[in-house]
């Protein structure tokens, strides 16, 4: 199988406008994340709707498409790209331009889910650990969670606690019971990802803010792989100050 990477980046973000751009000790992000996955995939793309990001990615030897601005998603800018840099590739990843951190193993057990040719989507959910905090982990609305079935494909995903655990005191739930993280991290069929951009948006997914819940709403399944290996997304100018540091302590 092909594997080809889509990176979408847009200029515009009301808590952190220009994003992709914003200096990462050195290097704008889009760079940082492109060079993290580019080594496990056949090619890798940027889609963005802004000259300066397509020059920024010029500059650093990458590839970029150029796509609409009117896109709702980063699964819709994902196909046009893949639509304009043609044929010939089995999936597609979505990769997300504001984890520079991402790690080339998780995308290798992204790969993997499709050695099962039944495999429609797949995205990568990571187990929170029993010590981490309730407040800030389990019960922060901005990190959904996903149930699994026993084939780990996904039974739901969302901003709230699931499962609840009937019984038992907030503070204990995370030692009764194995919760996972949503890491939007996504990878289509071509033939899929042409099928689930012409969907309309969902009453599950405008509920819960969370696209993911359209394509199961709409009857097609998502395998999920797991990693023990955490991300750090980056929404705001303080998560990159945040990821500033840790990249220099990873350095020392």
């Amino acid at each position: 199988m092909k594997f080809i990477g889509i990176i979408p980046a847009r200029y515009a973000s009301t808590r952190f406008p220009g994003k992709p751009l914003a200096d990462m000790d050195g290097e704008p992000m889009i760079q940082r994340v492109y060079e993290q996955v580019r080594p496990v995939l056949d090619e890798v793309y940027v889609a963005t709707d802004d000259l300066r990001i397509e020059e920024a990615v010029k500059q650093f030897g990458g590839q970029v498409v150029m796509t609409s601005a009117q896109h709702r998603s980063g699964t819709d800018r994902c196909y046009e790209a893949y639509a304009k840099v043609g044929e010939g590739y089995d999936i597609i990843i979505n990769i997300q331009g504001d984890e520079p951190f991402i790690q080339p193993k998780q995308l290798e057990v992204l790969k993997s889910c499709f050695n099962d040719p039944k495999v429609e989507i797949a995205t990568l959910v990571k187990p929170f650990h029993p010590d981490d905090d309730f407040e800030a982990a389990l019960f922060n609305p901005n990190t959904p969670k996903v149930v699994l079935n026993k084939k780990n494909e996904a039974l739901y995903f969302s901003r709230s606690i699931i499962p609840y655990i009937r019984g038992a005191k907030h503070t204990e739930w995370l030692a009764k019971h194995t919760f996972y993280k949503h890491i939007g991290l996504y990878a289509y069929r071509a033939d899929i990802l042409k099928e689930i951009t012409t969907l309309p948006p969902s009453g599950l997914e405008l509920a819960e803010s969370l696209e993911q819940l359209r394509w199961l709403e709409n009857g097609y399944r998502i395998q999920a792989g797991i990693t023990e290996q955490e991300t750090i997304g980056i929404d705001t100018p303080e998560d990159m100050q945040r990821a500033i540091e840790f990249l220099r302590t990873q350095r020392k």
